[in-house]
């Protein structure tokens, strides 16, 4: 059994800042972290690996510090690891993300291929579908529970609004999980000592065989204009008296503001 695991390298949240004037993330000196939604991905093809054997493949796109998410991972259990990272992979939108990491997949092989069902930092949801669709492979989103793995099949749990979906499909095949999933391992000394010593793969977009125009700012059809943290406003009113009183005051307030 071939896993892939993708996983991406996203600045930690609470300590985000952006420069006033760009509009951009200030990336230096800021702690990066795992995707949190990656970390239960790990987890899920390191579960898998044990049930059904097989080897657990890493994979991330991004600069060469990415390599640190890439040993966390082996840190845990995972069997080898793979960095995408390239000058023409940067400013990727999730379109051409997504079909930097297909094309690394298609050369490696995959039977089952794990993505975090969004990464933090961007929130889209996106590039596990959208790998899944450039690969041309059946793909099942935000999955709480694999009931059971074969050679040829895996039949999971998709989350919904209310209750979940029992879905089973046949292998190749990409899944998307949610944190209800698993709890991610901690990993051991034995790990820690394996993630020093393992030497972690490199690719370019000439190794993948992926034109420049397919990749980064040219093969992505949307861009970031700017980004900004909302100005706090003191502005606000208090609605008084009962349920119905504060409604109707609340409406007055709405159509005064031509809301209504």
């Amino acid at each position: 059994m071939r896993i892939i695991v993708c996983i991406k390298q996203v600045p930690d949240t609470a300590e985000v800042k952006i420069n006033p004037e760009t509009g951009t993330l200030i990336r230096e000196g800021v702690p990066s972290i795992v995707n949190p939604f990656d970390m239960h991905a790990i987890e899920a093809g390191l579960q898998v690996r044990e049930r059904a054997g097989g080897k657990v493949t890493v994979i991330t796109m991004g600069p060469p510090q990415a390599e640190s998410a890439l040993r966390d991972s082996i840190a845990m259990g995972a069997d080898e690891a793979l960095l995408l990272s390239d000058k023409a992979f940067a400013g990727s939108d999730t379109w051409a993300t997504s079909f930097t990491l297909s094309k690394a997949i298609e050369k490696l092989g995959a039977d089952i291929i794990i993505c975090g069902k969004q990464a933090i930092d961007g929130d889209t949801a996106q590039v596990g579908p959208e790998t899944a669709e450039f690969l041309n492979i059946p793909h099942i989103s935000y999955i709480r529970k694999i009931e059971d793995v074969t050679e040829n099949s895996i039949r999971v749990q998709r989350m919904m609004d209310e209750g979940y979906d029992t879905v089973e499909s046949s292998l190749p095949v990409l899944l998307t999980v949610v944190r209800e999933l698993n709890e991610p391992r901690m990993p051991s000394l034995k790990g820690k000592m394996a993630a020093k010593k393992a030497v972690v793969q490199k690719w370019s977009a000439a190794d993948i065989l992926a034109g420049e125009d397919d990749l980064g700012m040219k093969g992505s059809p949307t861009q970031v204009k700017n980004i900004f943290t909302p100005e706090a406003r003191s502005e606000r009113k208090m609605l008084e008296g009962t349920p119905e009183e504060q409604v109707d005051s609340l409406l007055q307030e709405l159509r005064g503001l031509k809301c209504l």
